[in-house]
C-alpha cells in the first residue's frame, strides 16, 4: 500500500466548550453552559494562544521535515486552529469533514452526571456495550468514528503519497488514528483512553520507517507550548507527556 512520508495530528486549542465543560463536571452540574453548536464553537484566548505557539513550533522546523499539506476538521475550533498555526508557512490547507467530532446525539450538551440522572437506560448500555462499540441515539460510536477516519486515510495514501501530512482535529481522533495506523485492538484503544487525556495543541506524529511503514514517533505532546511560552489547561499539565 503507498503511504504517507509523515503524519501529524494536531487537537484544536483550548475552546470555550472546553472551558464550559470543565466547570461543570466539577460543579457537579447535567448540563454543560453551551452558547453555540458543536461545529461553532470558538477557540478560548488560552486556546488562540497554544495555536500561535503551535505556529512557532512549526515554523523551528527544519524545512525537510516541515508538512507539505495539512486537512482540517470544518469545525470553527480546528478551523481558527490551523489558520494561527500555519499562518506564514505557505503550507495549503483544506477542509474535511471526516475529520469533524464525535456526535453525541441526544448526550450532547450532557455532563456525565447528566447522562446518569436524565438517560439512565443510556448510561446502562453503554456500560454493557463498552466505549468502543456504544452508540447514543442519533450520534455516533467510536467504530463509526473509525470508519470515515480509515476512508480518509486511504484518500491520504493515495493523493499525497511520500508527502508530509499534516491534520487538525479532535481528541478521539486522535486515539483512533493510533488505532487506525498502528493496527492497535480494541481493548489496547480502550486502555490508551483510560491512561491519557489529549492535551489542547497537542502533537501525535507517525514517520515512515525503513520498510515504509508509519511508525510512532510523538504522542499527546505539548513540550511546544511550554517551550513558546504558551499555557497548558491545568488538566493538560497533569496528563500530557511525550511518549
Amino acid at each position: 500500500m503507498a503511504e504517507l512520508a509523515a503524519l501529524w495530528i494536531v487537537r484544536h486549542g483550548e475552546s470555550t466548550a472546553n472551558v464550559a465543560a470543565s466547570a461543570a463536571e466539577r460543579s457537579g452540574a447535567e448540563l454543560i453552559d453551551l452558547t453555540h453548536r458543536d461545529a461553532d464553537v470558538p477557540l478560548s484566548a488560552t486556546g488562540e494562544e497554544q495555536a500561535r505557539a503551535t505556529a512557532r513550533w512549526l515554523a523551528g522546523l527544519p524545512e525537510q521535515q516541515r508538512p507539505d499539506v495539512a486537512v482540517v476538521s470544518p469545525y470553527l475550533r480546528a478551523v481558527r486552529t490551523s489558520e494561527l498555526a500555519l499562518a506564514g508557512t505557505g503550507v495549503p490547507a483544506s477542509r474535511d469533514e471526516r475529520l469533524r467530532d464525535r456526535e453525541l446525539g441526544i448526550l450532547d450538551g450532557l455532563t456525565g452526571h447528566g447522562v446518569a440522572r436524565r438517560f439512565p437506560d443510556e448510561a446502562a448500555r453503554r456500560q454493557r456495550l463498552g466505549k468502543f462499540y456504544y452508540r447514543p441515539p442519533g450520534g455516533e460510536s467510536w467504530t463509526d468514528v473509525a470508519l470515515r477516519l480509515r476512508a480518509l486515510l486511504g484518500d491520504l495514501r493515495r493523493d499525497h503519497e511520500g508527502r508530509r501530512v499534516l491534520l487538525f482535529g479532535h481528541d478521539a481522533l486522535v486515539f483512533l488514528l493510533r488505532y487506525l495506523v498502528e493496527g492497535l485492538t480494541e481493548a489496547e484503544l480502550m486502555g490508551l483512553t483510560r491512561e491519557h487525556v489529549i492535551a489542547n495543541c497537542s502533537v501525535t506524529g507517525w514517520s515512515a520507517d525503513a520498510d515504509g511503514r508509519l511508525t510512532l514517533d510523538t504522542f499527546n505532546d505539548i513540550r511546544h507550548l511550554r517551550q513558546q511560552g504558551a499555557r497548558p489547561t491545568e488538566e493538560d499539565e497533569v496528563h500530557a507527556e511525550p511518549v
